[in-house]
């Protein structure tokens, strides 16, 4: 047996070749949209792919799935759940779409795979018990959504990112029913997650790669509970807010995505075409580094860094899908930024403008030290960071807003103060100084984030976490 591990470091998000040297083949477990990469590992491993798995309708990033089969010719494996309804899958017809449910077997040479139906983190969820024949036992499960290292998936994406109402409280009375079952495992089984750190399925993942059944059975929060309600109120509680994209990632996971091979590439602007744009609130993103937009930008664009680890995440806050997509960017970094985009179903970017260009323009963006804030009495000192941050350590007397929740609460906002936006390091309160500075909001950047003014033993106050 063979397996390799593939990572998007961006959307924390994990997928797997699980592969039989002897048999020559390969299946693929929730692909990302970067499909060349498996192709590619495959070949250079001696495998021909001829399955490819889903665990769920993903929200949070655009499967390769449908693509991969497409490609490759192999059978696609997904939820007999799944099959039909408004939120389930709706592909069009064809002959490698096959619908597994509980105790179907996909063989892969001589490994077994064994389908375990998991309904909870979605209603159609499957997970996948890998048995080597030359073995008398399982060696592991890949979990999907279900469970994490140090976590499991939430169970109320439905109801608040697509909007079906009483659907999260049922999902995670399902959840204890697969921790339930989990518990009668064996501990050896190894568990290989779908996410890691930092991904909107979970709220407290771990940063290792894979983990063992019996180590969550010890330390996992999950595993810990006997009593279901306690179990629903613990998994409810504290929920990171879902991005504005998860709907969308939602609606085009079930049909299949856009074949990546019928992208038209994009265009590149002249100097003359920015002003038409930008009066048309055409969404163009900045990607250079914070610094560089601050000194010298184009009015009306938001400033995204390429340069950071969530660049497509914080895209997906802001992005219209029903409306083209511009950048500015430097040519050598456009493939990297379009694959980041992709990720997400940002398909239609139709336009992209040299650095040059917006050097020439003196549009800029105040910055200001903690120590510069700290001594300013006539400015709203604006906090963007999550709920958990600001219960952590947050300003006195400092508004809050999440970064994901601005464009609805504009209306919260002074018209008639300085706002001083401030976040964890600099970065998101850089996109949102930017965000505001388009919509006539007089906004400058704090440096450094809480980050520095601690650093700088600036005093700081912290609070219960309040659900909101």
């Amino acid at each position: 047996m063979l397996l390799k591990y593939f990572y998007d470091d961006e959307l924390a998000q994990a997928s797997y070749l699980l592969g039989c040297p002897g048999g020559g083949v390969a299946l693929v477990i929730d692909p990302s949209r970067a499909v060349d990469d498996y192709i590619r590992v495959a070949k250079d491993s001696g495998l021909r792919i001829i399955g490819v798995a889903e665990t769920h309708i993903h929200a949070d990033y655009i499967s390769g799935g449908y693509e991969l089969a497409q490609r490759t010719g192999a059978t696609l494996y997904i939820s007999e759940a799944g099959r039909g309804g408004e939120f389930a899958y709706d592909f069009m017809s064809s002959p490698n779409i096959v619908y597994v449910n509980e105790g179907d077997m996909i063989s892969v040479g001589a490994v077994k795979v064994k389908v375990l139906f998991t309904p909870g983190h979605t209603p159609e969820h499957i997970i996948f018990q890998v048995t080597d024949t030359n073995a008398d036992r399982p060696i592991g499960l890949f979990t999907g959504d279900l469970l994490f290292a140090g976590d499991i998936g939430r169970p109320d994406l439905l109801e608040v990112a697509v909007g079906v109402a009483d659907t999260a409280e049922i999902g995670a009375r399902q959840q204890f029913a697969n921790i339930k079952r989990l518990k009668t495992m064996p501990d050896y089984l190894q568990v290989w997650p779908g996410h890691g750190a930092g991904s909107a399925c979970g709220k407290a993942l771990g940063a290792i790669p894979s983990t063992t059944l019996g180590y969550e059975k010890i330390f996992n929060p999950a595993f810990q509970y006997t009593d279901e309600t306690a179990f629903v109120a613990w998994l409810l509680d504290g929920q990171p807010p879902a991005p504005r994209y998860f709907s969308q990632m939602k609606k085009v996971n079930r049909v299949g995505a856009t074949l990546t091979s019928e992208f038209a590439a994009p265009t590149w602007l002249d100097e003359a075409t920015l002003p038409r744009l930008v009066a048309q609130n055409a969404f163009i993103i900045d990607t250079r580094p914070a610094r560089d937009f601050a000194k010298h930008h184009i009015h009306g664009t938001i400033n995204i860094p390429l340069e950071s680890t969530q660049f497509n995440t914080w895209v997906g806050w802001f992005v219209d899908y029903s409306q083209p997509t511009y950048l500015v960017i430097e040519e050598s970094h456009l493939p990297r930024a379009l694959k980041s985009l992709h990720a997400i179903g940002v398909d239609d970017v139709a336009g992209v403008c040299s650095v040059a260009i917006a050097k020439k323009h003196d549009a800029h963006l105040q910055q200001m030290t903690v120590h510069e804030v700290a001594n300013t009495q006539d400015a709203v000192i604006l906090d963007v960071r999550s709920r958990t941050e600001r219960a952590e350590a947050h300003i006195a007397h400092s508004q809050f807003i999440p970064m994901g929740e601005l464009l609805g609460r504009l209306d919260e906002l002074p018209t008639n103060t300085p706002i001083i936006t401030q976040c964890g390091s600099g970065v998101r309160s850089q996109v949102v100084a930017s965000l505001l500075q388009n919509r006539g909001f007089a906004v400058i950047n704090m440096l450094g984030g809480i980050d520095a003014w601690r650093k700088a033993g600036l005093p700081l106050q912290s609070e219960e976490l309040i659900a909101m």
